[in-house]
């Protein structure tokens, strides 16, 4: 199964100037492939902060979100389920691909768990001088460059198949 982080980060490194920005600062280059490739993997799954800061459930994708709490949340499916679970359960149910698509805390629990294949960055040419970063945890995971594509405006579209995976 195809396990994707999909991220935007500016080019100081930050993905949001707090846990509460939502994503709607990136270029409409990002937020095109952002719809294409979720929407081809039709499974998305991101934390309640995350979710919190969408007008909406993303339409035509499953939306997962990994919460502590028991409240149903409309439009989505809630989970606390570990991450190698949660992809064994979707695989069973035949996807096929999963957009993990933040923030930090998600981003850190699928890559410490072995499940990702490939990470999808843009990386906009902004500062915003701090914020949050796209993981909290240390890691020491090897990258393959697979793609890239620089836009006319200096937003580089990189795409990495994760090397060395646990699983």
């Amino acid at each position: 199964m195809k396990v994707f982080i999909i991220a935007a980060q500016t080019a100081d490194g930050f993905i949001a100037k707090d846990e509460h920005h939502g994503a709607f600062w990136t270029s409409k280059e990002d937020k095109k492939r952002f719809v294409e490739l979720t929407k081809k993997a039709g499974v998305v799954v991101m934390g309640s902060t995350t979710f919190k800061t969408l007008p909406r459930p993303l339409q035509e994708r499953i939306n997962v979100v990994y919460t502590r709490s028991t409240e149903e949340i409309p439009g989505a499916i809630t989970t606390s389920l570990p991450p190698l679970e949660l992809i064994s359960k979707l695989e069973s149910e035949g996807h096929k691909e999963v957009a993990i698509c933040g923030g930090a805390s998600i981003y850190d629990l699928f890559m410490h768990s072995g499940a990702i294949t490939h990470l999808y960055l843009t990386i906009e040419p902004l500062l915003f001088g701090q914020g949050v970063t796209l993981f909290k945890e240390g890691l020491n995971t090897p990258l393959e460059l697979v793609s890239e594509e620089k836009t006319e405006h200096g937003t580089l579209l990189l795409e990495y198949k994760v090397i060395n995976k646990l699983v």
